[in-house]
């Protein structure tokens, strides 16, 4: 059982952590040379949300199943879910298509040799990083609930 916990854990942290930089990467009012490389390491911590991230709900509905947190109706749970539901929506159904559409430009070899952005791919980053904000406030949110949950959603033995 112990294991099982720090696996959930670690998953949760190294699934939800690249969210807390992303908006530092893809920050507003970066020239498109910077732009470019905090586009390359973002996309390289990409891999990170999808493997720890599934790791971490199949851990944490197995904690569930075999451990003593209750039912599955139970609020700290529904709520877990619904929010990282949220944050998986924000980032893949929203900022994903939106950085494919700043990285088509960002990396196009016509493109290799700006150094500013123009306009619109600088209202696009602008947009990209507000999402990633509150992709990050759901992710602290998330965090909270998965901490409190023993101390004040656990009924006491």
């Amino acid at each position: 059982m112990k294991f099982l916990i720090l696996v959930h854990v670690l998953s949760a942290i190294i699934g939800v952590g690249p969210t807390f930089f992303a908006h530092v990467l893809l920050r507003k009012k970066q020239n498109a040379v910077q732009l470019r490389q905090s586009m390359a390491l973002s996309q390289m911590l990409n891999f990170f949300p999808k493997i720890g991230g599934s790791i971490a709900v199949l851990t944490g509905i197995l904690l569930v199943i075999i451990g003593n947190y209750g039912s599955f109706l139970n609020l700290w749970l529904i709520g877990s879910l619904i929010i990282y539901i949220i944050i998986q929506i924000v980032v893949i159904g929203i900022i994903d298509p939106n950085a494919k559409k700043l990285a088509g430009w960002v990396f196009d070899e016509n493109n290799k040799e700006a150094v500013d952005l123009p306009e619109e791919q600088s209202q696009l980053l602008s947009k990209i990083s507000n999402q990633f904000y509150f992709a990050t406030a759901f992710g602290v949110l998330l965090f909270i609930l998965m901490i409190w949950k023993p101390f004040y959603f656990l009924p006491s033995p």
